[in-house]
Formats: structure tokens, sequence, C-alpha cells
């Protein structure tokens, strides 16, 4: 008698990939799907038959999208976090990773509409029984795909501070280092600072980008009022100021660089000009 047949098949326990849409997110579901690791997509609005929806700010999403989940790649949506985390207890959820961001660091975060989400997301999972993983990236490389509509229109890059110092991490390096903490336990329940290899000025940025697309790429300092003005009606006034804050503070400072994402990928960072190579096309003319 085979008792193996009338034992009830256990649900194959899955990673839940939210934001399924992003970068981070695409980039691991390929690395999740190369290793033949199970795992579920999930957005705010499905776009695929293998996507479930799971809209952060709608806790009537939840329960369909954590069924049999055992761990959560989660973006920092704040709106409806209690519930999330109460859903994914009840769900047996283990572990959640979040894509939460370094400007949880710095003094005044809570205050900060730069920080403020992501640090009300720490701190609902970081209070819950949930083991949690913080993945800290600072300034994204594709923050600079802002620039591409000045490029493709032949004006200059306007900039109120020139001289401010990011690191730009690559999206690649942010979904290897999610893919690591999610499959090996060693790493899980900790929080990673994850930068570039080297700090970099915004006009560093443009001279990198300009050797990569073979030409020179303008730009013209502008005052903070008039890149505000440039931006209404894009970027909401208290995230514009306090961008322009942020920028003016590492004006001429370059930003601390870790090795978070060496730690956790087992190779460098890829550099700002890799990231160029790689995103060339958004930059060219024929593409607008």
């Amino acid at each position: 008698m085979n008792t193996n047949a009338n034992r009830k098949q256990e649900p194959v326990m899955s990673i839940l990939v939210t934001g399924a849409r992003g970068s981070v997110a695409r980039g691991l579901v390929s690395l999740l799907a190369a290793h033949g690791v199970p795992h579920r997509l999930a957005s705010r609005e499905p776009d695929t038959p293998d996507t479930v929806r799971c809209d952060l700010g709608d806790p009537a999403t939840f329960p369909g999208a954590l069924a049999g989940v055992r761990s959560v790649f989660l973006y920092a949506e704040a709106s409806a976090i209690d519930a999330f985390v109460k859903e994914a207890v009840t769900a047996g959820v283990e572990h959640v990773v979040l894509l939460s961001s370094s400007s949880v660091l710095a003094p005044g975060a809570a205050g900060s509409p730069l920080a403020a989400s992501h640090l009300a997301v720490e701190e609902a999972l970081l209070a819950s029984p949930l083991r949690t993983t913080l993945l800290r990236p600072g300034s994204f490389a594709s923050n600079a795909l802002g620039w591409a509509w000045s490029l493709k229109s032949g004006r200059p890059v306007h900039l109120p501070y020139p001289g401010a110092y990011c690191d730009p991490v690559h999206e690649a390096d942010l979904a290897e280092a999610a893919f690591a903490v999610l499959t090996d336990p060693a790493l899980a329940g900790r929080a990673y600072h994850l930068t570039g290899p080297q700090p970099l000025t915004f006009a560093t940025q443009l001279a990198i980008l300009g050797g990569v697309l073979g030409a020179p790429i303008p730009f013209e300092s502008v005052t903070a009022e008039q890149w505000k003005a440039e931006v209404d009606g894009y970027i909401s006034g208290p995230y514009a100021d306090a961008l322009l804050d942020y920028w003016a503070a590492s004006d001429g400072l370059p930003v601390e660089i870790t090795d978070a994402v060496e730690h956790l990928t087992g190779h460098p960072a890829r550099t700002f000009e890799t990231w160029a190579h790689g995103h060339a096309e958004a930059f060219s003319a024929q593409h607008a």
C-alpha cells in the first residue's frame, strides 16, 4: 500500500515578489527563474497571466497574494503596512525583504518626504514577528534617465547643484542582493546599506554618460527656484524641497560608499559607466 498517495499534498512554499514591473523586481524574478526557485509575481496592475494582483494600498488584495508564501520581496508602501503585516503573519510568511532607502539613516528621517514612507514600513516590520531584512540603497543609477528628455531634445541638462555627490547603484546589483538574502538564511535578518562603487557628482555622471554616448552632454547651473518651477507638476513641492536639501548637503562632499553589494553578491558593485553602456539607447534621439 502506498501511504504517500493518501497523504495530503502540501502546497509549494514560494517567494512573493511585489512591484513586479519595477526594474529591481524584474531582475530578481529573472534570477529566481534561472535558479528554479518557486516564486509568484505580484503587481497593482497585473499585465501577465502569471502575475497576481497585490495593491500594497489595498488590504483586500493581500490574502490571495500571500497564500502559500514563505518569503516576500516588498516595496516600501506605507499606507496599509499594518494590514499587510497582519495578513502576512496569518498566512505563515516567515521572512520579508524590504527594498527601503538609505535616506532612513539621515537625521530627521521621520519628517523627510524622501524617507518617511520607507521608515514607517521598516518600523512596522521590525515590530512584527516576521524576520526582516532591510536593503537600503542610496541613489539608483537609473535616476539618470531623468536627463533623457533634455538629451533627446538637444537642450542642456539643468542642474541646481552640479557638484552634489551621490552613490549611483545599478539595479542589477540590487536584484542580486535581494536574491542573495532571499535564498541564503545566513544573510537574512540584517540591514544593508547598498551603494555604487564610488561617489560621483552629477557633473561627473554626465561626463561619463557623454563618453559612452560619444558626445559631450552640456549642462547649465540653475537656481533651486528655477529647478522647482521646471519640475512643478512632476515632483511635488515638499518632495522637491527635500531633494534640493539633500543635494545641497552633499554639494562638494563625497557620500559614504560601502562594500555591501560585494558582500552579498560576491563581486564589486557595477560602475555607473557599466550602467550607462547598458542604457545608452534610452538617451538616443532615435528612441524619443
